[in-house]
């Protein structure tokens, strides 16, 4: 139906012949018409029917609908001009087959009645498409206000309730791309803050330590050593932020680039751990690794897992307090391998933890500091989760006063993953 709607003069034809078949079967078989009748009749039809049916493609092709300031005038207009050709071609045809005058002027008048009724109903059918199209004009018009709240009801099946059902959902899709903005837009806000006071911070001392060394404020070596260290963990810092933003902004586009290969877990728990080991020494934390004998060889992208392994490992000796222990443990459970790193005295709070894997967030306070007084960038635990979910898996956080905090991710095990 629908690559015949394509060629309407193909239409126009089965509309032409057909009747005209249909009318000289009828007068040549019920009526018994002279020959003379009904050669008149077939030319009228054919003179008739060739002639509405160009008119019609010339008001098609012409666009004269278009014309109209209201469609429910045109669809009006339409009718009439149907009625019109009807009343035209029935009166004639008429004029061929009833002899007396009366009965011509009988059809004439049945013709009249069946028209202004035929009128009356296009006028109300119109009315009724036309009101259901201003809802819908109305409708877009709060829209366009982002009034994206509105809705349309859906009454009956035609083409108009597909264009309101299609309406609703893009205003549905709108609404949710409108509070997504509004979210992406407070993000931003919320960057630009806390990127300012973390760039404000280290910037703020090492201008007064350079200051102090190249004023010649300090002089013993003891003190010049001190802030010359002090200068080179703020430039630690600045640089740890630049890449967590860099990697942030990597994740948040879509456009992270994993290095899959087949590596061996437990090789990265071991450089983890060997890597860690001075520094739970220096803050007099226990650290232990346990990796099952069936965790070893997956696919996966080992700098990445890398950086979630010493970030997870750093934030659990930093907030730990000294004489604690921190074990990392690593084992296979239903086709994945699961990591956990246990703190045996931090807890953190239920209402907290939801809020961990979000950018910049470092519990009360937002601004919380290490053991050690070490300010962390507060993106840690949200590359943690780009890079765990980069990979199909997912990372989490349990905590209680008695047992303490754990952080456990796990890693897909693909088929075809090797151990060795």
């Amino acid at each position: 139906m629908m690559r015949l709607a394509r060629h309407p003069a193909l239409i126009f034809l089965g509309l032409l012949v057909v009747p005209i078949a249909g009318t000289l079967f009828s007068e040549l078989v019920m009526f018994d018409l002279p020959g003379d009748e009904v050669q008149q009749l077939v030319a009228f039809m054919i003179i008739t029917g060739v002639s509405s049916s160009f008119l019609s493609y010339a008001l098609y092709r012409l666009g004269v609908l278009e014309w109209f300031r209201s469609l429910r005038w045109a669809i009006w207009m339409v009718i009439a001009l149907l009625v019109l050709m009807i009343f035209l071609n029935v009166w004639v045809i008429a004029r061929f087959t009833f002899i007396q005058m009366h009965y011509l002027a009988l059809t004439s008048l049945l013709l009249v009645f069946a028209g202004l009724s035929a009128l009356s109903i296009g006028f109300f059918a119109s009315k009724t498409m036309t009101d259901r199209l201003s809802k819908l004009s109305d409708a877009t018009s709060a829209l366009a206000r982002q009034d994206f709240s509105v809705r349309l009801d859906i009454s009956g099946n035609d083409e108009i309730a597909q264009l309101a059902d299609t309406f609703n959902q893009m205003a549905q899709k709108l609404g949710e791309v409108e509070a997504q903005k509004a979210e992406l837009e407070q993000t931003r806000r919320d960057l630009t803050a806390w990127v300012s006071h973390d760039l404000r911070t280290p910037l703020a001392s090492l201008a007064v330590m350079i200051e102090a060394l190249q004023d010649g404020v300090v002089s013993d070596e003891a003190t010049v050593h001190r802030y010359l260290a002090g200068s080179r963990a703020e430039i630690e810092h600045l640089t740890a932020l630049i890449d967590d933003l860099f990697a942030l902004a990597q994740l948040d586009v879509g456009h992270l680039n994993l290095n899959w290969q087949s590596a061996s877990v437990r090789d990265l728990i071991s450089d983890t751990l060997g890597s860690m080991r001075r520094q739970a020494r220096q803050s007099e934390i226990a650290l232990e690794g346990e990796v099952a004998d069936d965790v070893d060889v997956i696919r996966m992208a080992p700098d990445k897992i890398q950086r979630v392994l010493s970030n997870l490992v750093d934030n659990a000796i930093k907030y730990s307090a000294s004489g604690e222990s921190v074990t990392l443990r690593a084992w296979q459970t239903e086709g994945d391998i699961c990591i956990a790193i246990h703190n045996s005295g931090a807890y953190i709070p239920s209402n907290v933890l939801p809020r961990l894997f979000e950018s910049f967030y470092r519990g009360e306070g937002s601004r919380a500091q290490a053991q050690d007084g070490a300010r962390g960038t507060g993106l840690g635990l949200a590359i943690a989760r780009g890079f765990i979910e980069a990979h199909g898996g997912r990372i989490w956080a349990t905590s209680s006063p008695d047992m303490g905090t754990t952080f456990s991710f796990t890693l897909p095990q693909p088929l075809g993953s090797t151990s060795e």
